[in-house]
């Protein structure tokens, strides 16, 4: 265990986030800051559905699925507990750099994908013309998909339900659910995300603005501490204060890149199966994946807990639901579990069948669902770092693939 969270904090250290930071500078200055043109897309943009492939709010409910996840509420929670009210200020910053690095690796994804390879695979081995790095990606993505994707994310429902079900109950209930929806294919599994994802989204908003009005008198002091203590201006001496500094924007970033997943190569893979072929499109469309994600949720979070002045999700609930905040928050971690899991299911296929392009169809469904049910009954400590180690090294191979073909990524 100790192995496994050095290594995975020597990956997740300053070079790859450097790295990543780097990247979504680079791009931002050469499509001249894309992140400034997502509004207008927004309100421009119109949805276009054929029967040959998933309509593109699909894809993104999908991809947002995949992306959210339990780490929302008990990431941020963990984000602000240890870098401080600032860690907040460092997820923006995070979110905005990451904007430019996914709209770039969904441009290359649209260009080079294909049914038999999809998202980095594809244009690692296509463009790069590198089958290494295609087939290096493809084994980190499958490893993280079984591990953060699917057993972390059961596990992590499990604790949220304490004893209110039998672990083993829970992780027979989870392989058969699991495996309804992933048998079913790429467009049962974003029809899922489209039924599951908006609904507990909306729940999870409105209970936290009830929290927020109830005590609107905190939330500018809420965004002041943001600000401040993002750049170390906290009421402590010399020492502690440039300790704060580092924690907040080493937390900041590092859980940023966790929620949003933007260079990780997972959004290219998922928006793989949309049915329109403009790269600009689904570039923009996961730029706004990325913003929901991070500058609205997980900042919806930490202003929740900052301005109820608690600890956790759970107890800032608490202030307007009263006891039935825990079974809210069992409720809302289970649908941002289960889209989580069947995203990156769509993930982990795609790269597993990269690797064993002639393998049975049903093997993978049916090892991945057994494999996420057994995170209800074994603790996950060691697969949360192991899972760590696989999610980060596949933002390597990425990310040399995005910056040696960025002449092919051209401004709109």
């Amino acid at each position: 265990m100790y192995i496994f969270d050095k290594i995975s904090s020597l990956i997740w250290g300053k070079p790859l986030i450097a790295l990543l930071l780097a990247t979504g500078g680079f791009y931002t200055i050469k499509l001249n800051a894309p992140q400034f043109r997502l509004y207008r897309f927004m309100t421009d943009s119109s949805k276009n559905r054929n029967n040959s492939g998933l309509s593109q709010i699909r894809t993104v409910c999908m991809s947002l699925g995949a992306a959210m996840g339990t780490g929302n509420i008990t990431g941020v929670a963990a984000a602000v507990a240890i870098g401080g009210a600032g860690a907040v200020f460092w997820m923006w910053i995070s979110a905005f750099f990451g904007m430019a690095v996914v709209y770039a690796e969904n441009y290359l994804s649209v260009l080079y994908s294909d049914k038999k390879s999809r998202g980095p695979m594809a244009y690692l081995e296509k463009g790069v013309g590198s089958k290494h790095l295609a087939c290096a990606f493809a084994v980190m993505c499958v490893l993280a998909s079984l591990g953060m994707g699917g057993m972390v994310q059961v596990n992590s429902f499990a604790e949220s339900l304490g004893s209110l079900m039998p672990d083993h109950l829970l992780a027979a209930i989870m392989f058969l659910l699991i495996y309804a929806v992933i048998s079913g294919g790429a467009k049962r599994i974003g029809t899922a995300a489209q039924t599951l994802l908006p609904p507990a989204s909306a729940v999870y908003a409105v209970i936290c603005f009830l929290v927020l009005i109830r005590n609107r008198s905190n939330i500018p002091g809420a965004f002041s501490s943001i600000f401040t203590e993002a750049f170390g201006f906290r009421q402590t001496v010399g020492g502690i204060c440039g300790y704060g500094l580092s924690k907040a924007v080493s937390v900041g970033i590092r859980r940023g890149i966790f929620s949003n997943e933007a260079g990780l190569g997972s959004s290219p893979i998922l928006h793989s199966a949309a049915e329109s072929d403009s790269p600009y499109t689904q570039g923009m469309w996961s730029m706004f994946e990325v913003f929901f994600d991070t500058v609205l949720c997980c900042t919806l979070t930490a202003l929740t807990l900052l301005a109820s002045e608690k600890n956790t999700v759970t107890s800032a609930f608490s202030t307007v639901a009263g006891d039935s905040s825990a079974y809210i928050i069992a409720a809302l971690m289970a649908v941002f579990a289960f889209c989580t899991i069947i995203g990156w299911y769509y993930c982990g296929e795609s790269a597993y069948i990269y690797i064993f392009p002639d393998s049975p169809g049903k093997l993978f469904p049916l090892f991945f669902s057994l494999i996420s049910a057994m995170g209800a009954v074994i603790s996950a400590d060691a697969v949360w770092a192991v899972s760590d180690i696989f999610n980060g090294m596949m933002a390597f191979p990425n990310l040399i693939g995005i910056l040696l073909l960025n002449k092919k990524i051209k401004k709109e």
